[in-house]
């Protein structure tokens, strides 16, 4: 998906915040949902929703005003029934330059009982149609 880096979204160094990375994946990952059908209003529906255990950026190239920049994810981890996972976002500029990485570990919590819990078919649908990284790993 496109970015757009903001004048808002720069630090003194005139370089992309570092907070942005994580918004930026935190967006790619409910634009991903929203678009499956897993809406926030179906999760509160439903009363459930994604925790997040971990998360880390690893930062290798600068962003600036005016870079062309996109992000993706990807499985990368889980359990066959969905109930916990690894997910690897890729934020690149002018198309191909890696200039971080950000990997979150997650879950489903049950927002009633406020517990982990394995997720709806629907939602293992949702995460089934996920693209995957190569050399997936299955923890279970």
């Amino acid at each position: 998906m496109p970015l757009q880096v903001r004048w808002s979204d720069l630090d003194p160094n005139f370089h992309l915040r570092h907070s942005v990375y994580y918004d930026w994946a935190a967006m790619c990952r409910m634009e991903y949902l929203q678009t499956h059908g897993l809406t926030p209003g179906m999760m509160a529906k439903h009363q459930f929703g994604p925790i997040i255990f971990r998360e880390e950026c690893v930062f290798r190239k600068e962003i600036q005003y005016g870079d062309t920049v996109t992000i993706n994810m990807r499985l990368a981890k889980g359990r066959r029934d969905y109930s916990r996972w690894t997910i690897v976002h890729e934020i690149k500029k002018q198309g191909d330059a890696l200039c971080a990485t950000v990997t979150i570990d997650g879950a489903w919590l049950n927002t009633k009982e406020r517990k982990l819990f394995i997720p709806t078919q629907e939602v293992i649908e949702v995460f089934q149609q996920m693209p995957v990284g190569d050399g997936i790993e299955w923890l279970d």
